[in-house]
């Protein structure tokens, strides 16, 4: 029997079972449940029990695949609307807000995959919660990283209290895919982009589990700082989460906190600051595309039936409140796509590209533990260790706000040549809107970057090597376009995503990443003799160089005991190296008047 038979004979077996559980109690428990949350069911029990609640409520469930896993597993959402609201189309036009719900994104930390299956039961079957979703559509995906959440071992978390086995931080490919947003590396996340764009969600919930201390809250969350969002979704978030969720989540008994990023591990009363999300991960990309997201991170240490109930009051309470006003999230993020679109035509926009802690701390209340701090002779470094039978509550410093650092301001429109597909296919990847020329464009004027001075990282991470530093400088240039450039305006809805891509200083833009680690290669070389004679001609005619080769001599004792770098002085002030423009950026920036020239040609 082939590998895809048996997994489907396998997946029908474990329908099988779920469904006379299901019919036989009567209750609709979920796998969590039925073992007193020490397990966590196989993806193929998951898919089965969310099949069965399909057929019980077909008119408020839907089942889709929205794509495959390099293991050829099925990734699955689940569309739950009240009215069989089950299209993007539908949801638009009946005014009601889209929240993405995921789960599983690290498959070890997976209490939203069960959480999300009690709600749903609730919600469609049970009636319990029959008008959650009146005036909201929900997009659950109960496994993010499907062939992650397979490896399943107990040993895939270390500092995690049950259950008994589960999946690995990584996908099949070993790429983390909260790290992999804006490079979209891996099929989970073109398949979500694609997802992502088919949807256009208002809203995107990522369920995770923290590491790190230990402290009384069985669950902390996360919304990006306001510098990073439109006003007007930040207004909306901040009264969501810190007015109406929050407090009404605690009174069903729970502790919540926000991110707790300690800036000392070993010692907590030292504060907490902001741990340094961006577009790399889901909340981060989340505020590109002018989307308000909240990152849940349940506490490790706590059990893990304490921590799915976590989760499933969390959802509970942020779809309540949305749904009881969808009209003011619509009109957030529209108004915030609104406001990109419109910032092409404002010469005196300024856009950040990175931020900066804010250097003014608030005071915070931390209810933690006590602990004790002692000298390691294994580590030869300090030792915390907590005492959870004794509760403190410590009064810290909280630094995690942010302050806009570089920016820019962003071009009418970019302009990549033709040649470079690499960063035409990421462009596709985003849903980035262009227009492509369907001939060769000559005396085309724009501004283009400079880079010099390149420094790389000295180890892989995420399977790529990545330039760290750099300098670069703005120059004009008139350049001739080649049949298959693309012209990207900046008056479209994904403008934010386009600059994390294009603009170098971005801190994930595809030069970052090591996608145009080519531009700094130089293909041809002189040899040492030739060299020679090139050196004494240029200092002969230019007594400037020759002072500025003999200071260097004097000034950097590592160049002047370098004979091939002595030589490299001259070759690289030569016409036979700039000619191949090495670190020359191939993304060009236009504006208004360019981009009509260009229009004209």
């Amino acid at each position: 029997m082939s590998m895809r038979r048996a997994g489907l004979a396998f997946l029908l077996g474990a329908m099988a079972m779920s469904t006379h559980a299901a019919d036989a109690q009567g209750n609709w428990i979920t796998p969590a449940e039925a073992s007193q949350f020490r397990t966590t069911p196989s993806y193929a029990q998951t898919l089965a029990y969310l099949q069965h609640l399909q057929q019980a409520a077909p008119g408020k469930l839907k089942l889709e695949t929205f794509g495959i896993t390099p293991q050829g597993r099925p990734m699955t959402a689940v569309i739950a609307s009240s009215d069989g609201t089950f299209t993007p189309d539908a949801a638009r036009a009946a005014h009601k807000p889209v929240v993405l719900v995921q789960a599983g994104i690290h498959p070890g930390e997976i209490e939203g995959k069960d959480a999300g299956l009690m709600l749903l039961r609730d919600i469609a079957v049970t009636g319990k919660y029959p008008h959650l979703l009146d005036h909201v559509v929900l997009v659950y995906i109960p496994v993010y990283s499907v062939d992650g959440h397979e490896y399943s071992s107990p040993y895939n978390r270390i500092n995690q209290n049950g259950p008994e086995s589960m999946g690995f931080r990584g996908q099949a490919q070993y790429l983390n895919l909260n790290r992999d947003y804006i490079k979209a590396d891996a099929p989970e996340t073109l398949a979500w982009l694609k997802l992502w764009q088919t949807w256009r969600p208002d809203f995107l919930i990522d369920v995770h589990t923290t590491d790190g201390a230990d402290y009384q809250y069985d669950l902390t969350w996360y919304t990006e700082d306001p510098h990073k969002l439109d006003p007007v979704v930040a207004t909306w978030q901040h009264k969501l989460m810190v007015e109406q969720a929050i407090p009404a989540y605690e009174n069903l008994g729970h502790l919540a906190s926000i991110y707790l990023e300690f800036k000392d591990g070993r010692d907590p009363r030292k504060g907490i600051e902001n741990f340094g999300s961006g577009p790399r991960f889901s909340t981060g990309y989340a505020a590109l595309q002018n989307r308000p997201a909240l990152l849940i991170e349940t506490h490790m240490l706590k059990s893990y039936a304490v921590r799915v109930h976590a989760v499933y009051d969390l959802l509970r309470v942020v779809l309540d409140e949305i749904d009881r006003d969808p009209a003011a999230l619509l009109a957030a993020t529209s108004r915030a796509e609104a406001d990109t679109i419109a910032r092409a035509n404002d010469v005196h926009a300024h856009v950040p590209l990175t931020f900066k802690p804010d250097p003014t701390s608030t005071p915070f209340e931390l209810k933690g533990y006590a602990f004790t701090q002692t000298h390691s002779d294994i580590s030869n470094d300090t030792w915390i260790q907590y005492d959870p039978s004794k509760p403190v509550t410590y009064h810290i410093e909280n630094w995690n706000g942010l302050l806009p650092d570089v920016s820019t301001t962003p071009p009418v429109a970019y302009v990549v040549p033709g040649e470079w597909k690499t960063i035409i296919d990421k462009l596709d990847a985003h849903g980035i809107a262009y227009r492509r020329i369907g001939h060769p464009m000559k005396d085309v004027e724009a501004t283009a970057y400079q880079i010099d001075q390149p420094q790389w990282a000295s180890e892989p991470f995420e399977g790529h090597l990545m330039l760290q530093s750099f300098t670069l400088h703005a120059h004009p240039v008139e350049v001739t376009l080649p049949a298959g450039s693309v012209i990207v305006p900046m008056n479209q809805r994904a403008a934010n995503v386009a600059m994390e891509l294009l603009e170098p200083q971005a801190p994930d833009s595809l030069l970052h990443w090591g996608y145009l680690n080519a531009i700094f290669e130089a293909k041809e070389f002189g040899e040492p003799r030739v060299l020679e004679k090139l050196a004494r001609d240029m200092m002969a005619k230019d007594p400037k160089l020759k002072a500025e080769f003999e200071q260097k001599l004097h000034d950097d004792p590592a160049f002047a005991a370098n004979g091939r770098e002595r030589l490299d002085f001259f070759f690289m002030r030569s016409p036979w190296y700039t000619v191949q423009r090495v670190g020359a950026y191939p993304v060009l920036r236009v504006d208004a008047g360019q981009l009509a020239n260009i229009a004209t040609k």
